[in-house]
């Protein structure tokens, strides 16, 4: 197996989340080894890689990704990504692009996956006071 095998296994496993997904699902992909890191947070190892997902389905409404490209070198995997929620079922669903660095061990684990994505435009824009505060430092910024 190479990385480009695994990359397309493990970005086909993104659009396939779900959440009645359990350890065993995660276990094809993530062990104590693997790190995930995004704009919020860094944790390492299965348990805590899972746990970020299981909050992301009780704080979000249908949350799912959709993997649009995957580019690979012998040791690297890049996914660029988009993530489409609804903070509930009542709200206008939100959309943003991102993109994941992903390293494979030889056995296809996850050994390091890094989120980047512009946290300041997707979620700290939305928090009321904060994001006038934002939105005003880009309109000076651009003027």
């Amino acid at each position: 197996m190479n990385t480009e095998t695994f990359a397309k296994a493990y970005a086909a496993f993104y659009e396939e989340l779900s959440p009645s997904f359990r350890t065993k699902e995660y276990a094809v992909f993530f062990d104590k080894n693997s790190q995930f890191e995004d704009p919020f947070q860094k944790v390492e190892g299965l348990e805590a890689i899972q746990h970020i997902f299981v909050d992301m389905y009780e704080k979000l409404h249908e949350p799912r990704f959709v993997v649009d490209e995957v580019i690979c070198s012998e040791e690297v995997a890049y996914l660029k990504w988009q993530f489409i929620y609804d903070m509930n079922p009542k709200e206008e669903t939100q959309t943003f692009t991102g993109v994941s660095r992903v390293t494979f061990s030889t056995s296809g684990k996850v050994l390091t996956h890094t989120d980047y994505w512009d946290a300041a435009q997707h979620v700290y824009e939305k928090i009321p006071i904060l994001g006038s505060i934002i939105r005003l430092i880009k309109r000076k910024l651009h003027a």
